[in-house]
């Protein structure tokens, strides 16, 4: 189960061949014969010009941090939320189970 299923001898390829031939003399016919090759070669497009690097201004600062700062505060608010949804609902766990427990252990002494 575990052994190489090697083909047999007359079956393999040997080392220095492969089993798919080789693509020589295929040549494609051009896609479409209508069309002229020109004769001057086209110009070279000018480089664009640098755009100029970013500056930002006392304003721009100030909006920039104010937004980082909103969105900190908005995504601290849902995780601690998250957070206290699970802590209430893990403490009304506790009491269902702890009145479970009361009502199922003695219950001849209601």
């Amino acid at each position: 189960m575990f052994t190489p299923k090697i083909p047999p001898p007359d079956t393999a390829p040997t080392p220095g061949t492969s089993l798919v031939p080789p693509l020589t003399g295929l040549v494609h016919p051009p896609a479409c014969t209508c069309y002229n090759a020109p004769t001057v070669p086209a110009p070279v497009p000018a480089a664009p010009p640098a755009r100029p690097a970013v500056q930002f201004t006392p304003g721009s600062l100030i909006v920039a941090a104010a937004g980082g700062t909103a969105v900190i505060l908005v995504v601290g608010t849902v995780l601690v939320s998250m957070l206290l949804a699970t802590a209430i609902t893990a403490a009304s766990l506790a009491v269902c189970a702890v009145v479970l427990r009361s009502l199922l252990n003695r219950p001849n002494n209601r």
